[in-house]
């Protein structure tokens, strides 16, 4: 989908499913010259909930941030929303996590060039050099932290200085290959997102394609979600699988893959910069 130009406001709402809800919003945007742009529903039939994304254009609109809170603020307490604003004309920074894979890396780089990626992306870590020289051809500062046993609290904190320093808000493992401990986590919840190399809950773990060449299965696949302080287990935001057979090798299934983790993971991070995704439970709704 093609984000608008125009400046425009998102409003994300996950509530108790309420008759009069989709019109108290829509009233309340039409009273103060919203031109709604989209607006997309969900029900979860099984938990009785309604979740709403709505975007409208700023122009005519007659609210600053601070009295569109204030005035929301009882319409959302008399629906107990949970809700979340934002706008668009914030540009978020995003921070790159790697290790020696460099494929999804250079595929972010390359959609952020090409304007397909609407956030800035001020730094670069990595706990080997290989990124280096390609970090530098974009013109991104580029650090590397060797990360063992023996340092990671201590890396953990040079990352975290790194990245308040820099102002980040998104963090994305492209093929970062460490494990983030729990208070590292908990600095940027629903704000780390990881590519793994296969169809969660299918082969987690470290190495998913050894796992599917020995189970021989006809499928393949890459999942990105979002990080939690339980490996491998947090809200799925976009998987996608490709046909493999008994001729694969397991160079063809790593090959085969790549291809997959590329396009899930620049999926799931554009979604997440558009403000498409709305996570409840260990669950997402993405919405279109």
């Amino acid at each position: 989908m093609i984000v608008s130009s125009m400046p425009s406001a998102i409003l994300l709402i996950h509530s108790p499913d309420r008759k009069g809800l989709i019109a108290a919003v829509s009233d309340f945007l039409y009273k103060h010259g919203a031109n709604v742009l989209h607006a997309d529903q969900h029900r979860d039939n099984d938990l009785g909930l309604f979740f709403m994304r709505v975007e409208w254009d700023l122009q005519d609109f007659d609210l600053d941030q601070q009295a569109l809170r204030r005035l929301f603020a009882p319409i959302a307490e008399s629906f107990e929303m949970q809700w979340r604003l934002e706008y668009q004309t914030t540009r978020p920074a995003m921070a790159i996590f790697v290790s020696k894979y460099l494929h999804c890396l250079l595929d972010l780089l390359h959609r952020h060039q090409s304007g397909d990626l609407d956030c800035s992306i001020p730094l670069i870590i990595s706990n080997h050099e290989d990124a280096r020289a390609h970090a530098e051809f974009y013109g991104i500062p580029f650090h590397c932290i060797p990360t063992t046993a023996g340092n990671k609290g201590q890396a953990e904190r040079d990352h975290l200085e790194l990245l308040a320093a820099n102002g980040v808000s998104l963090i994305v493992l492209a093929r970062y290959m460490q494990v983030l401990s729990p208070a590292f986590v908990t600095q940027y919840p629903q704000r780390i997102i990881n590519v793994h190399h296969s169809f969660l809950p299918a082969f987690s773990g470290a190495r998913p394609y050894h796992a599917a060449l020995q189970r021989g299965v006809k499928l393949i696949g890459a999942t990105s979600h979002y990080v939690t302080d339980v490996l491998d287990e947090g809200p799925i935001i976009e998987q996608d699988v490709t046909r493999v057979s008994h001729r694969d090798q397991l160079d063809d299934l790593v090959r085969k893959g790549r291809d997959l983790e590329r396009t899930v993971l620049g999926r799931a991070v554009a979604w997440h910069l558009e403000r498409r995704i709305l996570c409840y439970g260990n669950k997402t709704v993405v919405f279109d």
